[in-house]
């Protein structure tokens, strides 16, 4: 492997060509040194242009090694990750889309992505504190400025003081920036009515994927029947089982209750534990408040009877036996909730009762990523410390997160109403989050025709939906689901307008797929 220099630019080589010498390429970018002339060989080096090097190489008796990385080569975990939110079914769609602006013509206008949870991207508004925040943060020239409110200017201060050089540009410490922890920390402990939060345990992280992931590294280990099983609800959020996929670790499904609106049923729990105990070492539990895409976050909780209830606090409440004792990593982020700020990668995790060295060795493989984007952190603040009632901002920072929850738990509503209407739909209450996971029937004909094609019946219902209507969901086989049983996921993220469009896409679409296959009494 030789270095390329090349304006501070980074890369990695894999093969190079076969020759005595190395061959080290000091220019990939164009730009040329009046001195160098067309080309220069010394001592064995060359020194050249990308279009001379091409030219050159053909030039060359021997030939070019065959390539290093193949299929064959490829780590075979890498292979076996799967990630439905972003697979084919959006590739496809984003194939339409580029066919319409080219011109082409299909039965609909555009193409509605209800395939993912990316909230600013349907058209939700952000939240005016937040971003008012963090471009403070991110010119500081603007804390001159009339135009922004001085709770806000106060906040921007205080985290670019415990960035270096106060700027965010800045690496932070690992962990993230001290006093945005500290933050966290007292937010956790107001959210939960004061059970006590060190802000020690508390980890910044580049959206909860990032933190998820280093959790689960630090916990898979082991061959053949002695390999970490990881428990996941099913349905179940892709990451998961993409992660388990690539560390090689045994992935161990447990089964939410649809006819009880997705509840964790513990005789469920204990019959995955002890069948996974007869060819793995089952080491750890993911529960999603119940599931994704079931689940609730914690301030999108729609059903008047429900409330969110931390794992932490819930513990703290079983008494110390358990609060003092039981390893627990919570994750949270800028993402999902009343915020959607998917963009900026903020997040947290809070991680209690771990192993003094085990920590240590958390921490160094936190370093090895240097840190989290900073301005994901101050995002990741302005979300635990709002505007309180007496600062300038809360009147308006209130509104705006009433307005957002509120036309959420008007979606979530309507979706579920319209789709149970349908013949062959059955949606439960969407309680909380930003998603709905309907139950589709799919005629024993569709299903046949589908295993024909060498697909999964609910992916040829979604790729039929998506050519017939333009609306790219994704299939429930994606999420794990009940043998027999068929579902898809969609967002409820789009204007209450596109929404109620979608859904009559969807209804109509359905039917004339039942009648297709002479299904429909």
């Amino acid at each position: 492997m030789y270095r390329l220099q090349s304006l501070a630019a980074r890369s990695l080589i894999a093969g190079a060509l076969d020759q005595c010498s190395p061959l080290t390429l000091t220019s990939l970018t164009g730009v040329r040194h009046k001195s160098q002339g067309p080309s220069v060989e010394k001592c064995g080096q060359m020194r050249f242009l990308t279009a001379e090097a091409k030219a050159a190489a053909g030039r060359l008796e021997g030939k070019l090694r065959e390539k290093t990385l193949t299929l064959d080569t490829l780590n075979p975990q890498v292979k076996a990750v799967e990630y439905a939110v972003r697979g084919p079914i959006v590739i496809k769609a984003g194939e339409i889309e580029r066919y319409l602006e080219e011109g082409g013509t299909k039965p609909f206008s555009e193409v509605i992505k209800a395939n993912i949870g990316d909230a600013h991207a349907m058209g939700q508004q952000p939240i005016t504190f937040l971003r008012q925040v963090v471009a403070l943060c991110t010119f500081p020239e603007l804390m001159d400025s009339p135009s922004f409110p001085e709770d806000a200017k106060w906040r921007a201060r205080r985290i670019l003081q415990g960035c270096g050089g106060h700027s965010l540009g800045s690496y932070s410490a690992s962990p993230g920036v001290e006093c945005i922890r500290k933050d966290i920390a007292a937010y956790i402990e107001q959210r939960d009515e004061g059970v006590p939060s060190d802000w020690e345990n508390i980890y910044l992280t580049t959206g909860a994927s990032d933190g998820i992931m280093t959790i689960l590294r630090l916990l898979v280990s082991g061959k053949d029947s002695s390999r970490t099983g990881v428990m996941i609800p099913i349905p179940q959020y892709p990451l998961y089982s993409a992660a388990i996929s690539e560390m090689d670790a045994v992935q161990v499904n447990y089964y939410l209750d649809e006819d009880n609106c997705w509840a964790l049923d513990i005789n469920e729990l204990y019959r995955a534990y002890q069948a996974a105990k007869l060819h793995c070492q089952p080491r750890v539990i993911c529960i999603i408040n119940p599931g994704n895409p079931t689940g609730r976050y914690i301030d999108n909780v729609y059903t008047p009877d429900c409330q969110f209830h931390s794992f932490k606090k819930v513990l703290y409440e079983m008494g110390p036996e358990y609060f003092n004792s039981v390893e627990l990593a919570s994750f949270h982020s800028t993402s999902k909730g009343y915020t959607g700020e998917c963009g900026f990668r903020g997040g947290y995790m809070e991680v209690i009762n771990m192993d003094p060295e085990v920590k240590a060795q958390m921490v160094k493989l936190l370093s090895v990523r240097l840190c989290p984007p900073l301005a994901g952190q101050a995002a990741m603040d302005v979300i635990v410390n709002p505007p309180q009632p007496d600062e300038h901002s809360y009147k308006q920072f209130r509104q705006e997160k009433s307005s957002v929850l509120g036309a959420l738990a008007d979606k979530a509503k309507l979706t579920e109403q319209i789709l149970n209407a349908v013949p062959g739909i059955k949606c439960n209450p969407v309680q909380g989050a930003m998603y709905a996971f309907p139950r589709i029937f799919i005629p024993p004909k569709a299903v046949e025709e589908a295993k024909a094609l060498g697909m999964q019946p609910d992916m040829f219902y979604c790729l039929r939906l998506l050519e017939e209507t333009g609306i790219c969901v994704v299939p429930g086989s994606g999420f794990g689901q009940k043998d027999g049983t068929y579902h898809f996921r969609m967002t409820i993220l789009p204007s209450i307008e596109k929404l109620k469009v979608l859904l009559g896409k969807v209804r109509d679409f359905h039917i004339r797929f039942l009648k297709e296959y002479s299904a429909l009494e």
